[in-house]
């Protein structure tokens, strides 16, 4: 996947969509253009608690309120810096969702410098993040904290 059109994409629909339809519209976005993206979901920050909002993938997580400071996503929250786990099984903060993930990216999203939200994608790949997909995907949470939350 080219990075560059991939953002671009997401600038569209960002700019197209309807406001209750960005975020599933981003999330179906990268979970149907990114091959070793196995599930995709936005968690949005409730008081203490990260929410599962929209999601896609091919079954949903029993994860669907997390602890602010628990597990990967929990942690992304609460430093607000993204989280990359090579190989969740080497990870002890890894919430296991599903028996076929190997990895996760973190992404929070923040809004004036505070975190609203996150992207957290799962992959069936061990060590699939690297530096481009960091890159990429801190822009799109960028783009959704000042356009959406």
């Amino acid at each position: 996947m080219d990075y560059d059109v991939a953002e671009e994409t997401v600038k569209q629909i960002l700019f197209k969509s309807d406001a209750a339809d960005v975020l599933q519209n981003v999330v179906d976005y990268l979970y149907k253009h990114f091959d070793t993206y196995s599930w995709v979901g936005i968690y949005l920050v409730e008081g203490k608690y990260l929410v599962l909002g929209p999601w896609n993938g091919e079954q949903a997580t029993e994860h669907t309120k997390i602890p602010v400071g628990k597990g990967v996503c929990g942690s992304a929250a609460q430093s607000g810096k993204t989280e990359v786990v090579a190989d969740v099984f080497k990870d002890d903060r890894y919430l296991a969702c599903f028996v076929s993930t190997r990895s996760e990216i973190v992404v929070p999203i923040k809004k004036s410098g505070v975190v609203v939200g996150e992207i957290d994608i799962d992959s069936d790949v061990v060590d699939v993040f690297d530096k481009f997909d960091v890159v990429f995907l801190e822009k799109i949470a960028d783009m959704l904290g000042e356009h959406i939350c």
